[in-house]
């Protein structure tokens, strides 16, 4: 097994901490270019795989970039995502009393201080995943047991999944509610790959153009995977829970990472590491997201830096 990516904190000259990353990068072949750790576990890839199910839900419902968008994302419950995930719902029949994911609050910090200002409470239209929730609902008809293993819908994700990012050799419950699969990591990298090569038209190529379109609708402000995309022309991208990210680059190579612990903060720098390794210049704004200073009293004392396994 190759040694995993090394992701070190260091706070005043000393290292803090340390996140061991498994990583796969293939170049525009889909050959594996990079492999660093234990590419060969089975990883659940949370809602990274959203747009593979997004995929599925094409296939039986028509949704607008924008949905697709939302449906493929993990927003952040600000104003904007809220109203999307209402509009969505409206659009074809239905409210918010129909979403089935787990009550939550927004993502964001300052999305989240605003809701609760505004007298809101936790509810599942705040959670992250309700734009996925209500776009498998607009296709199941407002099925009430959408979210059943074995209900056509989710038998579909499972059959995208296993299509677009490798055989699934477990399943379980998403935070949300929803199923979750597991898959290897290099079996993963397919996924942005595939993505970054989709035939226009086809429902991964509508899920990528849309994702490229919207990146606001598929995260947030200030989150890694919106800004990604918004600031580099041409690339797809998507987190997920646990320290997943997957993202299919300008030049048609694919990246899968997993931080081993689950901490997401390591994956900025590994993203970083990868763009420079593919010759793709990372804009102020990214890098100021992805590898952001190690703070002390208020100002910077460190920051984030990667030992590459070679």
């Amino acid at each position: 097994m190759p040694a995993p990516v090394v992701v070190e904190v260091v706070r005043g000259g000393v290292v803090e901490s340390v996140h061991a990353v498994s990583l796969v990068v293939l170049d525009p072949d889909g050959a594996p270019v990079l492999t660093a750790g234990d590419v060969g576990r089975p990883v659940y890839a949370r809602s990274a795989l959203k747009p593979a199910q997004t995929a599925a839900v094409l296939d039986r419902v028509e949704l607008t970039g924008a949905e697709t968008a939302l449906a493929s994302g993990s927003h952040s419950g600000e104003p904007e995502h809220l109203a999307a995930v209402t509009a969505l719902l409206a659009r074809h029949g239905l409210d918010p009393g129909a979403l089935r994911c787990v009550p939550d609050l927004p993502l964001g910090t300052d999305a989240m201080r605003a809701f609760l200002a505004a007298g809101h409470t936790a509810s599942p239209l705040a959670m992250n995943c309700s734009g996925k929730h209500a776009a498998m609902l607009a296709a199941t008809g407002g099925d009430p047991g959408y979210l059943d293993p074995e209900h056509p819908l989710q038998r579909a994700c499972r059959y995208a999944v296993a299509a677009l990012a490798g055989p699934v050799l477990a399943a379980s419950t998403d935070g949300c509610g929803a199923p979750a699969f597991a898959t290897t990591l290099v079996d993963l990298a397919r996924l942005p790959w595939g993505l970054a090569h989709a035939a226009e038209g086809s429902a991964p190529g509508r899920v990528a153009a849309a994702m490229r379109a919207h990146p606001h609708l598929v995260a947030g402000t200030g989150r890694l995977d919106t800004v990604l995309m918004a600031r580099v022309p041409g690339v797809v991208a998507k987190g997920g829970a646990e320290g997943v990210l997957i993202a299919g680059l300008p030049d048609g190579s694919a990246l899968a990472a997993k931080v081993d612990d689950g901490q997401a903060r390591a994956l900025g720098p590994v993203l970083l590491d990868v763009l420079a390794r593919r010759g793709v210049p990372a804009p102020e704004a990214l890098v100021a997201v992805a590898s952001p200073p190690v703070v002390g009293g208020g100002g910077p004392v460190g920051g984030l830096r990667v030992r590459r396994p070679d």
